[in-house]
């Protein structure tokens, strides 16, 4: 039995090959970047360090080809997702959007989409687009949630409420579309009590699947201000696995597990170093979950 449930054993099953996802810049914005919410976007943002597409300036169907190539060339992959990445990528009116997300219609190895956006980003219009894509191509809409707790949010300048996310499930729950939830560990002003209410809310809502990311600072953020004012510490990898370990204990156990750390340019990231020792983190974080003797799920509780 899986610890817990892998994304690339899932990928594998389901189609039989090595799968690689391929993330695209499509050239959105964010109302929490242009003024419509804020300016100064969320104090943890900088895009630039984990999404190499921003740095590529090319077009839609040029970063795909590339991604193919390089996928093909470095990870044996035969099929492929394309992943809008950077910034919201439904927040721009429906007929854009489906130029945008048409583009991947040219390329006969993709056989999935994963759209990135706000909670606050979405509707039913929306929603109905990217369900259309459904009958050929694995569909996934991924929201940035971060926590459950409004102070939390107001703190990281998230600018909508867990209320905002909360209708955007249940309008995708709705369609044929499979929902995964980004979740941070290690917010300023959060306890471990806390986060782990976040776990069990997504363990309580049976999301498809999950990134979990350790809080980290990167260069030209609010955080970075914060923690050499030393008003903000991050937490040591143990830290960081023990509250990790348990927080996925109270999940559905068949939400897949998309990320357990966070990539980063190594030129933009400025604490915790341990990022970039993710083998030892993801060994670690199976001896944990063996030594506490947990699995994904142990204390998930039906409703």
């Amino acid at each position: 039995m899986e610890i817990y449930k892998k994304f690339s054993n899932y990928l594998k099953e389901k189609f039989g090959c090595r799968v690689h996802k391929i993330s695209v810049y499509a050239g959105f914005s964010c109302p929490n970047l242009d003024g419509s919410l804020s300016k100064n976007g969320c104090i943890y943002c900088n895009n630039y360090a984990f999404s190499p597409c921003l740095k590529l300036k090319l077009g839609i169907e040029q970063q795909i080809k590339k991604g193919i190539e390089y996928g093909k060339k470095r990870f044996n992959a035969e099929k492929f997702i394309v992943y809008f990445q950077p910034y919201s990528n439904t927040y721009a009116p429906t007929e854009i959007l489906k130029e945008k997300y048409d583009i991947v219609k040219k390329f006969p190895e993709v056989i999935g989409m994963s759209i990135g956006t706000r909670p606050d980003c979405i509707d039913e219009e929306k929603l109905k687009l990217i369900e259309s894509y459904s009958n050929k191509y694995e569909v996934w809409v991924e929201y940035g949630l971060q926590s459950i707790h409004d102070k939390t949010l107001k703190i990281i300048n998230r600018n909508h409420t867990f209320s905002d996310f909360l209708n955007a499930y249940n309008l995708t729950r709705k369609r044929n579309v499979k929902i995964c939830v980004h979740v941070i560990i290690g917010l300023p002003g959060e306890t471990k009590e806390e986060i782990i209410q976040t776990g069990k809310e997504c363990g309580r809502l049976k999301l498809d699947g999950i990134k979990i990311h350790p809080i980290h600072i990167l260069k030209n953020t609010e955080l970075e201000r914060w923690y050499k004012e030393k008003r903000f510490e991050v937490m040591n990898m143990e830290q960081y696995v023990d509250i990790l370990t348990d927080f996925l204990s109270y999940l559905y156990p068949e939400t897949i597990i998309q990320r357990l750390t966070a990539d980063c340019d190594k030129n933009y990231l400025v604490a915790p170093i341990w990022l970039f020792e993710k083998q030892k983190m993801l060994k670690l974080i199976e001896k944990t979950m063996k030594e506490k003797n947990i699995y994904q799920g142990k204390n998930f509780k039906e409703e």
